[in-house]
């Protein structure tokens, strides 16, 4: 009698009519249920088996094992259940499972990422000796990238004895998917090698590749293989080059490939169109688009969005609108990277209003959308609103990410918005995002330029890892707010820590430049031509501003016409270094040459030559370029060139016409302004005019120092000493302190520094001795102390002695009495040098037979043989 399960044991799909059904009888003489394979697969309670004991003779036996695992691991994969399908894997024999089981599971691996089971299945394939032929080889390569563990891959890759291209092609793409692009085109080189039969696939990725390794020569041999082999006329292929030229910067080679493509598609357009535009040629980008369009070509998103960065690109926003308008038209306006481009287009071409409508309507918006909106603000320097949509963002729970914390950290830097700066830290703070380099260095970066190198420093202090442009974001900050020892002692502590990179050159040598650390500048020169940085422009610039600085003009010049291509940042610096000299013929030949070479000056360019005309005492060519710079030019003058051209009038004499031209500007005069007409005053002893513009300057600026301390030397000179009293009275009562002068100069790299009346120096006795005795010898060729820069109300030996003190002078001595004969002695002064200095200067220079170079704080000196290349105009 056969026993029989209870009917619990059947499920409803066993219960079809219709269904075909097959049993394996067993060694036991148990049946056991095989179904057809073309009905719906066993449930998960089909997983134990009650077996039907039938009688049968002993010498027929059947194996109860042999069940159909294959369709039963196949309906769990399609079910999703991949951790039964594991089981029954593992249950399974070796000549039971066919290719297509292993296909299935290593299939389920990759779309659950189980890099875990993959492996396991991995080791049953090797353990159950199957042969890995090109199916189940591609499937064990695509799991093991798609999990992450392309180094896995690989290895099956290679010990597959028969590939064909289609594999050889998963691999290329595989590598270039991770960017690892090099081993892309050495794949493609051993396909070459063993004579694999290429398609248009593999072209296609080897060129993409070679494009982003810039590897043009290997590109142009691919070119020559690819049209040996016949795809030179291959639509796809033809596009790829079309994209690799123009990646390569190779232009003209990618218009001509263009041009000869009868086959084109839309892809051709658009890799044309953004060719164009990504290498500077936005115009004929558009141009593309428009005979695009006249052809009747239809356009897709890839089109829409090139030419919106186009028109981007080139301010172009009347055809960016009507591509607005094309793209609402054809359905674009829900493709949120369409949304983006839009709003980034209206963005630079300066329509931020056209920007924000366009983020308002937007239904999805991304974390580049965001991103995108907050640039925009940076742009321009409007950081209230770049803060305002950071407070959005977190209201609306979205994260920022290092692209929008950084962006509007910039837009902080910009508009120097300190307060809202430290907002955007506090939000760093809170969402413990310090950790993270970029971030700490755009906010070192934003401290530092907003002039707060205390916070600055404090961040720098706290960072655990500090790379190359922490460093150099310090040094350059340090150096900008005018912090020039803080700088080197950065530089030097970077040196013991880091290899200096040619951006360190050119932070580090503008604090060299402040200090008129000339030793130190050709220290760091020598370091720049050593390791080869001599050739970056940035560099090459900073190099001939030191030298400038330093007051070594001639080799500024030779250095500046090593630079081989100079920008219009060369031009200025030169200019000016012209200027600070007063050399203002040659400050306008450079300028003249700059306009010639095809460079178009720009505000700094015209305050520089303005300068240069006002320190030379050119009056007409400063008329002449002032008026250059607002009609040819286009220009409108702003506060710093109208200074220019008071200072001008006011050096030759011109006040009351100074004082009109100041009265007729457009825009308000600020403290500067009336402060230049004030130095003017003093220059020409106009003592009525001077109380008169000094009210306008107290008014402006009622804290600053040093207009009460100028007028009050006005009369000083004048001898109106009641009025000297009630400026000192004033400036005690206000509480504010006078700068006290002070000069240095570098003698075998130490910086000897002097203050007025400072008998500390270890040489002072010497340095009083000599100015003593040069004294005299003034007095017996008929010079006299001009005891009226002694600014103090007592007799003229008191005065004398009072001027024997200033700074400058002591540095002047010090430097006569240990400098070579033949070293030029250069000082530096934080203030205006006096009209006794100037004098006793010159005096010196002639009696010693010295060159005496002095940069105060308007200008620079040059003392030889009596004279001074200032001319008077100081």
């Amino acid at each position: 009698m056969a026993k029989t399960a209870p009917n619990s044991w059947f499920s409803p799909l066993n219960q079809n009519p219709n269904r075909k059904e097959t049993f394996s009888i067993s060694q036991n003489g148990y049946f056991v249920h095989k179904p057809s394979s073309k009905t719906t697969l066993l449930s998960p309670l089909f997983t134990s088996y009650t077996p039907i004991q039938i009688s049968v003779p002993p010498t027929k036996t059947f194996d109860h094992h042999v069940t159909d695992y294959n369709a039963k691991i196949l309906h769990f994969c399609q079910l999703g259940d991949l951790h039964n399908a594991m089981e029954l894997l593992s249950m399974s024999q070796k000549s039971q499972l066919e290719s297509k089981t292993y296909c299935s599971i290593l299939q389920l691996c990759a779309d659950f990422k189980s890099l875990k089971d993959g492996k396991k299945v991995h080791s049953i394939i090797n353990s159950n000796d199957v042969v890995v032929d090109e199916v189940l080889g591609l499937k064990l390569v695509s799991f093991y990238a798609t999990c992450g563990d392309l180094k896995e891959g690989r290895k099956v890759f290679d010990k597959m004895a028969k590939k064909k291209v289609f594999l050889w092609n998963f691999m290329a793409s595989e590598y270039a998917k991770i960017g690892n692009f090099k081993e892309s085109v050495s794949l493609f080189k051993m396909m070459v090698e063993n004579g694999i039969e290429v398609n248009s696939y593999t072209f296609s990725c080897v060129l993409k590749c070679l494009a982003i390794l810039g590897g043009l020569k290997e590109g142009e041999c691919v070119h020559g293989y690819l049209l040996k082999l016949g795809f030179g006329s291959c639509n796809s292929v033809v596009n790829s080059l079309i994209a690799f030229y123009f990646k390569g910067e190779r232009v003209e080679s990618a218009s001509e490939l263009f041009d000869k493509l009868s086959d084109r598609d839309v892809i051709s357009w658009n890799s044309m169109i953004s060719g164009y535009v990504s290498n500077g040629f936005a115009e004929k980008g558009l141009g593309i688009f428009k005979e695009m369009l006249y052809l009747g070509i239809d356009v897709d998103l890839a089109t829409i969005v090139s030419v919106l960065v186009g028109c981007a690109n080139s301010g172009t926003i009347s055809l960016g609108k009507a591509v607005h308008a094309l793209a609402i038209k054809s359905c674009f306006e829900t493709k949120i990277k369409f949304s983006n481009t839009l709003l980034d287009m209206y963005s630079k071409c300066g329509d931020l209003d056209g920007a924000l409508r366009v983020f308002e309507k937007m239904g999805e918006r991304s974390v580049v959308s965001w991103t995108s909106m907050i640039a925009g603000y940076t742009r321009y320097g409007q950081s209230d609103g770049a803060i305002r949509l950071l407070k959005q963002m977190e209201r609306e729970g979205v994260k920022l990410d290092v692209v929008a914390i950084t962006s509007i950290l910039h837009a902080c830097a910009r508009s120097g918005s300190l307060e809202n700066g430290k907002d955007v830290h506090n939000y760093i703070k809170a969402n413990n995002m310090e950790s993270n380099l970029f971030v700490c260095n755009a906010v070192m970066d934003m401290y530092a330029k907003c002039g707060s190198m205390g916070d600055a420093n404090s961040v720098f202090s706290r960072m655990a890892v500090k790379d190359i442009i922490s460093w150099n974001t310090m040094m350059g900050g340090y150096s900008k707010n005018g912090l020039a020892n803080e700088a080197l002692k950065t530089f030097a502590a970077m040196l013991k820590e880091k290899k200096p990179d040619s951006r360190t050159m050119a932070c580090i040598l503008p604090a060299c430049a402040s200090l008129a650390a000339l030793e130190r500048g050709k220290e760091i020169h020598g370091h720049i031509l050593r390791n080869g940085y001599s050739s970056d422009r940035h560099v090459a610039n900073a190099l001939v501003d030191l030298y400038v600085k330093c007051g070594v003009l001639g080799l500024a010049r030779l250095l500046f016409d090593m630079i081989s291509s100079k920008d219009l940042v060369s031009w200025t610096v030169m200019i000016a270094g012209y200027g600070m000299h007063g050399f203002g013929n040659e400050a306008i030949a450079t300028f003249k040459q700059m306009r010639d070479a095809g460079i178009k000056p720009d505000e700094v360019s015209f305050i520089s030559i303005l300068y240069a005309c006002s320190h030379s005492g050119l009056l007409e060519e400063g008329w002449r370029f002032f008026y250059t710079m607002k009609n040819d030019c286009n220009i409108e003058p702003k506060l710093e060139h109208y200074a220019c051209m008071v200072d001008l009038l006011s050096r030759t004499g011109n006040l009351s016409k100074a004082y009109e031209f100041i009265e007729r500007m457009p825009i308000a005069p600020d403290a500067t302004i009336w402060g230049a007409l004030l130095c003017g005053c003093r220059i020409y002893h106009d003592v009525k005019l001077a109380e008169k513009v000094a009210e306008r300057v107290f008014e402006l600026e009622p804290e600053n120092t040093g207009y009460y301390v100028l007028l009050a030397n006005i009369y000083t000179e004048s001898e109106k000493w009641e009025e000297v009293k009630k400026m000192r009275e004033k400036i005690g009562k206000k509480g504010l302190r006078k700068n006290p002068g002070s000069s240095w100069i570098e003698i075998k790299g130490k910086v000897n520094l002097f203050v007025a009346g400072n008998s500390s120096h270890p040489q002072s006795k010497k340095i009083e001795s000599l100015l003593k005795k040069l004294r005299r010898k003034m007095k017996e060729q008929g010079y006299s102390p001009k005891t009226k820069y002694a600014l103090i109300n007592a007799d003229e030996m008191q005065k004398e002695m009072a001027l024997c003190g200033h700074s400058e002078k002591l540095a002047m001595a010090l430097g006569i009495l240990t400098l070579p004969p033949s070293k030029t002695i250069r000082v530096t002064k934080n203030l205006r040098i006096c009209g006794d200095c100037h004098e006793m200067a010159k005096f010196m220079s002639k009696e010693t037979g010295r060159e005496i170079v002095l940069r105060d704080s308007n200008r620079f000196h040059h003392f030889k043989d009596g004279y001074c290349s200032c001319r008077g105009f100081w």
